[in-house]
């Protein structure tokens, strides 16, 4: 799959709706650049962690934000994560910095900086880009804008599986997290987790990798011919 112009594809959802996955894997096939919203801002709290910053102060983490070189380079299925030049990939997927980060992307000012970055990152197109607010926000004029969602206890499966959670107060945990991280994302004032209007709704509870990611082949494709 190869189209014939450079399209930019934003892809949006909840936490365990695998657009993650969904996403590194349409660009790959496309030959596209995979930009990952997610592994910015959590960049941006590992950071933080670090040094300490208070995850609750916009400026000082707006100021953080404007010191930190996060880069995105493409490595097998996804991406390798760059923080400041050093290697970040695994540790930013950590539950601590997984809970950080949705602390971090409320702020007004923090996701004012992000979005610029982002935007210069995509702004030749060629690119699929995932997060919560790609086709809202960032990508508004984005040709194709995708909203992937699924049940909550679907996701919070996932997302057991995937972190390859066994007691039951560790599930307990993380779905406490992933519904505290939900309503967070969905009610916060800053660009909050709602499908563009304009977007495609695909509702992966009951459809296999494979099965979103021909269905978006297939709407990139009716996009180029049309």
């Amino acid at each position: 799959m190869s189209p014939s112009r450079k399209l930019t594809i934003a892809i949006d959802g909840p936490a365990g709706s695998g657009k993650s996955t969904i996403a590194a894997r349409v660009a790959k096939k496309l030959g596209y650049v995979n930009l990952e919203s997610g592994a910015m801002y959590r960049a941006l709290a590992l950071k933080a962690l670090e040094q300490q910053v208070p995850l609750d102060d916009a400026d000082a983490l707006r100021a953080l934000a404007e010191n930190t070189l996060i880069q995105l380079e493409p490595h097998g299925e996804g991406n390798q994560v760059l923080l400041d030049g050093r290697d970040v990939s695994r540790r930013i997927r950590e539950a601590d910095v997984t809970a950080a980060a949705s602390r971090v992307s409320v702020h007004p000012p923090v996701r004012r900086l992000m979005v610029a970055r982002q935007r210069e990152m995509g702004s030749e197109g060629g690119v699929v880009m995932e997060g919560r607010d790609i086709g809202t926000a960032v990508f508004p004029d984005a040709e194709i804008k995708i909203f992937l969602d699924a049940d909550a206890n679907i996701r919070a499966e996932r997302r057991l599986l995937q972190d390859g959670t066994r007691s039951a107060e560790e599930a307990q945990r993380l779905l406490a997290d992933l519904a505290t991280r939900d309503l967070r994302d969905r009610t916060r004032e800053a660009s909050p987790l709602v499908p563009a209007r304009d977007a495609l709704i695909i509702d992966t509870s009951r459809k296999s990798i494979d099965e979103v990611v021909a269905e978006v082949e297939r709407i990139v494709a009716e996009k180029d011919i049309g």
